[in-house]
């Protein structure tokens, strides 16, 4: 599988930060020791072009983001720290997403160990997120006629408000957010399909719900390309989480949403969204489960087609 990465994915926070950027370089280090990340399957991304990331942003919030003039109240909505260094790695997450998109295209399956930054909108970032890079990259891939309709199966713990009130409107993209009902945002946009959830749902109820919802979405609505955005916030003991899904539950959810795709012959592009587990290295541990998952699915492939 093709996994995109930069070694400026991570920007150094305040140590009392508590958004997690250890986990991008934690988590590469990680795949690669586990044989995840084959020799010559790794991209490295260059930055987003302006002439994309105007598809989706307002022309106005990207000059402010160049310029390092958003004002205090946006920084504060954001909630990391602006700087040239931030500017930066959120173009490379927003191209990373991109071109693990055309790898889908071409391989099946492909994956950024960034990205899934779902609470950012047109004209502000919130939430961490600065740039909501699957929604630019459906852009421009319709821009580029290389697909017309795209799911978005967003599993973060926190609904996907930013991408929801991009495609409000668009009935070529179907955005499923499931996500904790009282958690942030407060203030919850309207997606395709929304499915709130208790606090502490756990494993049972949580897989009984996504494979009734996520097959009844495919069983009426037919994407080129479905983006995965992988957030590992639902297990219990999330900072910000509240669910009580456990490593197992999670690793079931993977292979429930990475067969329901694939066994359709559909094309994947994951991203690994959000995830506050009480360490970096946690977090990162339970962000590599999706690829052990799609990796120990895709070496199972030849062997179920020759048979």
């Amino acid at each position: 599988m093709r996994c995109v990465y930069h070694p400026d994915y991570y920007v150094p926070l305040p140590p009392s930060h508590p958004f997690p950027m250890a986990k991008y370089p934690l988590l590469f280090q990680r795949l690669r020791a586990a044989g995840c990340l084959e020799q010559g399957r790794v991209i490295e991304p260059g930055e987003a072009s302006l002439d994309d990331l105007r598809r989706v942003h307002a022309e106005d919030y990207l000059r402010q983001l160049a310029d390092g003039t958003l004002d205090a109240a946006a920084v504060r909505r954001i909630g990391v720290p602006w700087s040239p260094a931030l500017w930066r790695r959120s173009r490379l997450a927003a191209q990373g997403t991109l071109l693990a998109a055309r790898a889908a295209l071409d391989d099946g399956l492909a994956a950024n160990l960034a990205g899934g930054t779902h609470h950012a909108f047109p004209g502000h970032g919130e939430g961490f997120c600065v740039l909501n890079d699957v929604a630019v990259a459906i852009r421009v891939l319709q821009r580029d006629q290389m697909v017309r309709r795209a799911l978005v199966v967003d599993l973060d713990v926190h609904q996907g408000n930013g991408t929801a009130a991009v495609f409000e409107d668009d009935a070529d993209v179907f955005t499923f957010s499931m996500h904790g009902e009282r958690n942030y945002p407060t203030r919850k946009m309207r997606s395709t399909l929304d499915v709130g959830l208790a606090d502490g749902t756990g494993d049972e109820d949580y897989l009984a719900l996504l494979r009734r919802h996520l097959d009844d979405i495919l069983a009426g609505f037919v994407p080129d390309i479905v983006f995965y955005l992988a957030g590992v916030d639902p297990v219990r003991g999330d900072r910000y989480g509240r669910l009580a899904l456990t490593d197992e539950g999670l690793r079931q959810r993977e292979r429930c949403v990475l067969e329901a795709c694939v066994s359709r012959g559909l094309p994947m592009a994951i991203t690994i969204a959000g995830g506050y587990a009480p360490t970096p290295e946690r977090t990162a541990e339970l962000h590599s489960i999706v690829f052990e998952e799609a990796v120990r699915l895709l070496r199972r492939r030849p062997a179920c087609a020759a048979s």
